[in-house]
């Protein structure tokens, strides 16, 4: 839902009722994964949810609950795997998505704002199975929500107070593992045998790069790193090089030595972050990679010919880094596409960078087998090796 909190704000401020479409589950496979969201007015849609006739279906039941309002509704899109890819379902998968009217601004949705502006991991948490009266209520967690007992996060709840906590556990969980979710929990003091359903819809904080270095590959990496969206910091010890408006599309820009700033803002780097070393110099290149390797990002890369690699493999080994730290490094950097330019080569780093976090090795699908895709419920595989 992150790509139309805009909207929603926008829409929903200058008082217009918007209806919300979101998947809440795809079972097979799906164009979108759960979390994708449209949000239609009576004039205006933005965002996507699904693909193929399943959108244009979307945007009319979208602008029937804006007509006849009503508490939030679930619907179900499935076909036979022959039909599957006129309606966007690619291989006759099934995807159900909650529909809701929303008439005013929540603070739901200032907490989501505030917590996406300051790149925070949040989860914005819908009943949407139980009591009537409880259906379409929220609540967010994480991100700059007060840091409320989730007891009192969630009142209804107050009664059970591990439930609650569970609850909140679930939450925090999804968003560590970048997933949207359903949750079902049994809760006596509702009514005898009631479940009740959240849907956990997660905003994963942005996954971080540093590049070292202000080379003239350092713009078009800077370019493409911001389209899978991680916040970008490019590093150099050179001022005159290392200035904002060389590269405009970088979250922060900083003249200072590429070690030295690892040194310290590496701490904050864990296994959806990466590191790419384009300074191709060897008084950068060896201190920059010694404090690389002291972070627990998940992606290293290093940038140079074979020649150059062998090269640095033994400075490396001379200032005490080992065998199994050296296997982290991915020199030279990149996939084999043949890139020559400095975009193509931008192309081929964050290929690696994706192949690697999802544990594939970069070939052309079509002398792969297994799935193409996680499934839905899966968690994100952490950077495999080399």
């Amino acid at each position: 839902m992150k790509g139309v909190l805009a909207e929603l704000d926008s829409w929903l401020g200058a008082g217009r009722q918007v209806a919300l479409a979101r998947v809440i589950e795809v079972i097979g496979s799906g164009v979108r994964p759960a979390g994708a969201a449209i949000a239609v007015t009576s004039e205006d849609v933005a965002g996507s949810a699904s693909g193929g006739c399943v959108e244009g279906s979307l945007v009319e039941e979208a602008r029937a609950t804006l007509a006849k309002g009503g508490p939030p509704r679930l619907l179900s899109f499935g076909c036979p795997e022959d039909e599957a890819f006129d309606v966007g379902l690619t291989c006759g998968g099934l995807v159900r998505v909650l529909v809701e009217r929303l008439e005013r601004r929540g603070p739901w949705l200032d907490q989501l704002l505030a917590a996406t502006a300051k790149g925070e991991g949040a989860a914005l948490v819908e009943v949407i199975g139980g009591p009537g009266d409880l259906l379409g209520w929220k609540a967010v967690l994480g991100g700059t929500a007060p840091m409320r007992p989730p007891e009192v996060a969630f009142p209804f709840l107050r009664f059970d107070v591990e439930l609650a906590r569970q609850i909140a556990n679930d939450a925090m969980a999804d968003i560590a593992s970048e997933r949207s979710s359903l949750h079902t929990y049994t809760v006596p003091h509702l009514g005898v045998g009631t479940d009740l359903t959240v849907f956990v819809d997660s905003f994963p904080a942005p996954p971080r790069m540093v590049i070292a270095g202000a080379a003239s590959f350092t713009a078009a990496l800077t370019a493409q790193a911001k389209l899978l969206g991680f916040r970008v910091t490019v590093c150099d010890a050179r001022a005159v090089f290392a200035s904002p408006e060389r590269f405009p599309l970088a979250d922060e820009v900083v003249a200072e030595w590429p070690d030295r700033y690892l040194g310290h803002a590496g701490r904050c780097l864990g296994s959806r972050d990466a590191v790419c070393i384009l300074t191709h110099d060897p008084k950068f290149d060896v201190p920059t990679i010694v404090s690389a390797l002291a972070t627990s990002a998940g992606y290293i890369g290093v940038m140079g010919s074979r020649q150059t690699q062998a090269d640095r493999r033994r400075r490396l080994i001379e200032a005490g880094v080992t065998e199994e730290e050296l296997e982290r490094l991915r020199g030279p950097i990149g996939l084999d596409l043949g890139a020559d330019t400095p975009e193509e080569t931008a192309v081929s780093i964050v290929a690696e960078i994706v192949a690697a976090r999802r544990g594939h090795s970069g070939g052309p699908l079509r002398g792969a087998s297994g799935p193409i895709h996680l499934p839905p419920s899966g968690t994100p595989t952490p950077f495999s090796g080399r």
